[in-house]
């Protein structure tokens, strides 16, 4: 017989407060509220970013942004520009953004162990300047994700050496994840050949643009 577990105490948040301490006065002072030119620069290298959005409820989605290094346009220091690129089509930052223009953005340059934070606001846009400068592999996309920014700043490395993410012995972590077929198998019940899922994947895959 499984029992179920004790839902963990809350912490109430002036304790969070209590325990966590005050931030350090240069950890405040680097909040800056536009794109500075190291923060143009990071940006200009990042290829991989997180993007988080909320409903008007508050049920919260991070999904990945990845393209070649620069995919974000800086398009002046307080607005960004991230192209849509083709992806699942469940559209869940567009919905709830729609409801909710709050967003936060986590940028990643390999082999750099600080982060890169961006918080504001996002609306959809398809005008044509916008989309011509996100053209790629001869394609450009059909609509694009305007930043207004509140909030940049470097996150520092912390999360990313305990990680050990940039190091290449962490890699061999792979072989122990089932493939994205077997995982489909398991989790629908498909009564299919995993690799058959592997092969369409790997063929959606070429078609990035």
């Amino acid at each position: 017989m499984t029992h179920a577990l004790t839902r963990p105490r809350r912490v109430p948040q002036d304790e969070v407060l209590a325990r966590l301490g005050e931030p350090e006065p240069m950890t405040k002072a680097k909040i800056f509220d536009r794109v500075d030119q190291h923060s143009r620069r990071f940006i200009a290298h990042s290829p991989f970013l997180t993007m988080a959005t909320a409903d008007a409820a508050g049920r919260a989605d991070c999904s990945p942004r990845g393209d070649y290094p620069g995919f974000v346009k800086v398009l002046d220091d307080r607005t960004l520009a991230i192209p849509d690129r083709p992806g699942n089509r469940l559209a869940d930052s567009f919905r709830n953004l729609a409801e909710n223009d709050g967003i936060g953005l986590l940028f990643l340059v390999p082999g750099v162990r600080e982060t890169l934070r961006v918080n504001g606001r996002a609306y959809p846009t398809d005008e044509p300047d916008v989309l011509v400068r996100m053209q790629t592999e001869a394609r450009q996309p059909a609509l694009a994700l305007v930043v207004e920014v509140a909030e940049v700043y470097l996150h520092c490395g912390r999360a990313l050496i305990r990680s050990r993410l940039w190091d290449p012995a962490s890699q061999a972590l792979a072989a122990e994840i089932p493939s994205a077929g077997e995982i489909a198998i398991g989790q629908l019940g498909l009564d299919l050949d995993p690799e058959l899922i592997d092969r369409k994947l790997e063929a959606d895959y070429r078609e990035l643009y």
